[in-house]
């Protein structure tokens, strides 16, 4: 009687459908992956960080003049790729009050920007 019921239930976990976990057979992979992307990430977004600090005001400069030097920069060391940056710009310059008060939240939406 147990045999039947163990049986349903391991092939009932082995479904085709989507899930947050994914193949269970494929963690220990997708947990290195992960770790590796998450590395990668960290030092983009230092590189960022970097540029956009040590150039400040330079950088704000630049978002108010449509683009310049240290805008680029930035978005090259963040990813942002070459035909999106005209309309990121234009988001950068719709939300420059903001990065006035923190060069955090610039450093932020650089990085989503490049994804």
């Amino acid at each position: 009687m147990r045999g039947p019921l163990i049986v349903v239930l391991l092939t009932a976990a082995c479904t085709q459908e989507a899930n947050h976990l994914g193949n269970p057979l494929m963690l220990p992979f997708s947990g290195a992956n992960t770790v590796i992307g998450n590395a990668a990430y960290e030092k983009r977004r230092g590189q960022v960080e970097v540029i956009v600090k040590a150039n400040y005001e330079d950088i704000k400069q630049d978002i108010r003049a449509g683009g310049g030097p240290v805008l680029t920069k930035a978005m090259d060391a963040a990813g942002v790729s070459e035909r999106d940056r005209p309309t990121r710009i234009i988001q950068l310059q719709s939300d420059l009050g903001l990065y006035n008060a923190s060069p955090g939240a610039l450093v932020t939406a650089l990085m989503v920007y490049g994804g």
